[in-house]
């Protein structure tokens, strides 16, 4: 079941930045998740698969993807081209994450690639570098 969290700004209001992680395995969503909720002032959507993601999609753009390489059915890679196939999603950036990532792929695309096990504090600014551009 995916886990929503919304966070709030330092100056007391709603975050306006939402950040969809896409990963299969829960445990390292709801770490991705609560790091974001507890060292960020971003909102972070988990959501389980490609296929769940493109779904929400339909009623959310966020502001930045956190994708995983290996996912069931469609991978990491196929999402975002997916997702930047939607005119109004073509400007999102993506984080993916994996133990082996395919660099080529990532850099023609502007793909930021972390590799498995990965540094929290690097995560996390990323994710700030990311947002804030």
């Amino acid at each position: 079941m995916p886990k929503e969290t919304e966070t709030f700004s330092s100056e007391g209001g709603a975050s306006l930045h939402t950040v969809m992680i896409v990963e299969d395995d829960v445990h390292i969503g709801a770490f991705l998740v609560e790091a974001i909720t507890e060292e960020t002032p971003y909102h972070a959507l988990l959501v389980g698969s490609s296929a769940e993601a493109l779904e929400r999609l339909k009623s959310l753009k966020p502001n930045l993807l956190i994708l995983d390489y290996h996912l069931p059915g469609i991978d990491g890679l196929r999402l975002y081209d997916k997702v930047h196939e939607i005119p109004e999603m073509q400007e999102i950036p993506a984080i993916m994450m994996s133990a082996r990532l395919p660099q080529r792929e990532l850099q023609k695309r502007s793909i930021v690639g972390i590799n498995k096990p990965f540094d929290l504090d690097d995560f996390l600014q990323k994710v700030t570098e990311l947002l804030k551009a």
